[in-house]
C-alpha cells in the first residue's frame, strides 16, 4: 500500500463528473444544508473533471469549466477581466489528506490543463476558510466577500493569472 503522503504515490487523472460526487459530498457538503453535489456546469463543453487518486482511492476532485470571469466591481487596470477563464469548482481533499499537498498538485494540474486549453486566467469562489491555500497557489483575492446561496459559508473571489 502506497505512503498517501508521498508524492510519487499521487495520480492526477481526468474523472467524470459523477466520479467527483463522494469527494464534493464528504467534503463539500459535510457543513452545509444542503446534500447536492451535482453543478449545473458539470456537462457544459469543455468542462474538465480532475482528481487525484491514491492506490486507485480517489482522494481529491476538481472541476475546471470555460467561463468568463464576473465583473469586479473595482477597476481593472490591465484589462484582464475579458481575458479567456475557466472558473474552478469543486475543488475538495478528502480531510485526513489536507495540508499533504495534494491540493497543490491538483491546482498545478489543472491550470496547467487550463492554460493548454488558452486560458490566461483561473478564478473561483472561494470558501473564507481555504483562503490562504488559494493564496498559497497564486491566487489573489479580488472584491468584497458574500454568503454562497447554497453552502451558506462565507466567500470571496479569487484569481490566479496564468
Amino acid at each position: 500500500m502506497a505512503d498517501p503522503l508521498d508524492p510519487r504515490a499521487w495520480q492526477v487523472v481526468e474523472i467524470t463528473s459523477s466520479e467527483t460526487h463522494p469527494v464534493r459530498l464528504a467534503v463539500l457538503r459535510a457543513d452545509t444544508p444542503t446534500k447536492a453535489v451535482t453543478f449545473a456546469e458539470d456537462d457544459w463543453l469543455g468542462a474538465v473533471h480532475l482528481g487525484v487518486c491514491v492506490d486507485g482511492e480517489l482522494v481529491a476532485t476538481s472541476t475546471w469549466i470555460p467561463r468568463p470571469m464576473p465583473p469586479d466591481p473595482d477597476p481593472d487596470p490591465d484589462g484582464s477581466i475579458d481575458a479567456p477563464a475557466v472558473q474552478l469548482r469543486g475543488m475538495a481533499t478528502m480531510h485526513h489528506l489536507q495540508g499533504s499537498g495534494i491540493g497543490a498538485a491538483l491546482i498545478a494540474a489543472g491550470c496547467a490543463r487550463a492554460q493548454i486549453d488558452g486560458a490566461a486566467i483561473v478564478w473561483a469562489n472561494a470558501r473564507d476558510r481555504a483562503l490562504a491555500f488559494y493564496e498559497r497557489e497564486g491566487f489573489e483575492v479580488v472584491g468584497d466577500g458574500f454568503v454562497d446561496t447554497t453552502t451558506q459559508l462565507p466567500h470571496h473571489v479569487v484569481v490566479r493569472r496564468l
